[in-house]
C-alpha cells in the first residue's frame, strides 16, 4: 500500500472505527481497552481524528488503535480497517485477513525477581494497611511490592500469576496519583497480559467451593480480605472469549459456585451480564446503597467495628 492509502485509513472516523472495536463511545469518550478502566477516561479527537488516555497515555491515529486493541501489526490494521470501510489497496483488492502478528512477548525473567522477596515503602504499607486496611496475609499471597521511580512517585506493583503461579504480567499503581495530574494512575510494561487476577487460588478449590468474582484487584484483595476466595476481571473491556473459557473449566472441573457483587456503575453491570454468558449459574449479590464496590463496603465494614 502507498502512503495516499495509508493517509485514507488513517483519516476514516476515529470514532466510527471504535465502534467497530466493540468500544461504547459517548460525548467523544470510551472506556480505555488497555488498562482497568472505570471513568471513560478514552478520549477522542474528532478535528484531529486522533485518541489518547489520560490515565495510561495510550494515544495515536485510527491505524494505531486497531494495532493496539486487536494486537495486529501495521498491514494486518490496514487491511482491517480497509476491509471494513471498503478501501481499495493498491494490490487491487481489500485485504483478506492475515493471521495477526504476535505482540511483543512480556519479558516475565526481568520483573519475576522483584516478587520473591516483595518489598512495601512506608507509602504502599500506608496505601494496603491504614487506607484499604487489608490483610497482611492477603498482601503477603498476591506478592504485591513496590518501587520509586527517578521522579520521585511512589508505585504499587501487582503481578499478575497464570494457576500454575507462572508470572504473566503486571500493573503498576501510583500511589501518588491525583485526578488532573500529569502522571498516569496505571503503567503496564510493554507485552503484559493482565487477564484474570489471582489465578493460582483456582488450584486451591475444593469440589463445590464456592469462589467470587470481583471487577479490580482492589476489589479482590478486599473479598480475600473478608475471608473468600476469590479471583478478578480487570474490567468488562478486557474480558476475552479465553478467560471465559477458562472459568467455564473450572466451574466444570471443580463443581464451583460463582459469585459476585457487580460495582454500582454501567461497566459492572456490563461485566455481570458478560460473565453470566460463560457461567449460567453466577449468583449476583448486592451491593449496599451507599457502596460502588465491595472494596468500599469492606472498608465501611471494618470501620464500623472500630466504633465504640
Amino acid at each position: 500500500m502507498d502512503k495516499h492509502e495509508t493517509e485514507r485509513l488513517r483519516a476514516l472516523p476515529i470514532e466510527g472505527v471504535a465502534g467497530r472495536l466493540g468500544l461504547s463511545v459517548a460525548r467523544h469518550k470510551s472506556l480505555c481497552p488497555f488498562h482497568d478502566d472505570h471513568h471513560a477516561s478514552l478520549t477522542y479527537n474528532t478535528r484531529r481524528n486522533t485518541f489518547r488516555c489520560f490515565v495510561c497515555d495510550a494515544h495515536g491515529s485510527t491505524i494505531d488503535l486497531v494495532m493496539n486493541a486487536l494486537h495486529k501489526s501495521f498491514p494486518d490494521a490496514c487491511r482491517w480497517l480497509a476491509d471494513g470501510a471498503h478501501v481499495m489497496l493498491h494490490d487491487g483488492r481489500t485485504a483478506t485477513p492475515t493471521k495477526p502478528a504476535l505482540a511483543k512477548p512480556f519479558d516475565a525473567t526481568r520483573y519475576a525477581p522483584f516478587f520473591e522477596r516483595p518489598w512495601l515503602s512506608a507509602e504502599a504499607r500506608r496505601f494496603l494497611f491504614t487506607e484499604r486496611r487489608l490483610s497482611p496475609a492477603v498482601v503477603r499471597w498476591c506478592r504485591l511490592t513496590s518501587w520509586t521511580d527517578r521522579q520521585g512517585t511512589h508505585w504499587l506493583q501487582i503481578p499478575y500469576f497464570s494457576a500454575d503461579g507462572t508470572l504473566i504480567g503486571l500493573q503498576n499503581r501510583n500511589l501518588d496519583y491525583r485526578q488532573g495530574s500529569n502522571a498516569p494512575r496505571f503503567r503496564f510494561p510493554y507485552g503484559a497480559r493482565c487477564s484474570i487476577y489471582n489465578l493460582p487460588v483456582t488450584a486451591m478449590l475444593r469440589p463445590e467451593e464456592p469462589l467470587y468474582i470481583t471487577e479490580g484487584a482492589s476489589d479482590c484483595w478486599a473479598m480475600l480480605s473478608s475471608g473468600h476466595k476469590a479471583i478478578a476481571i480487570p474490567s468488562a473491556t478486557l474480558l476475552s472469549e479465553a478467560d471465559k473459557r477458562l472459568l467455564a473449566a473450572v466451574a466444570a472441573e471443580k463443581h464451583t459456585s460463582f459469585h459476585m457483587y457487580p460495582d454500582s456503575d454501567t461497566p459492572g453491570e456490563r461485566l455481570f451480564m458478560q460473565l453470566r454468558e460463560a457461567l449460567p449459574n453466577l449468583e449476583r449479590h448486592q451491593l449496599p446503597p451507599d457502596c460502588k464496590d465491595y472494596a468500599e463496603c469492606y472498608l465501611a465494614a471494618r470501620n464500623s467495628q472500630d466504633k465504640p
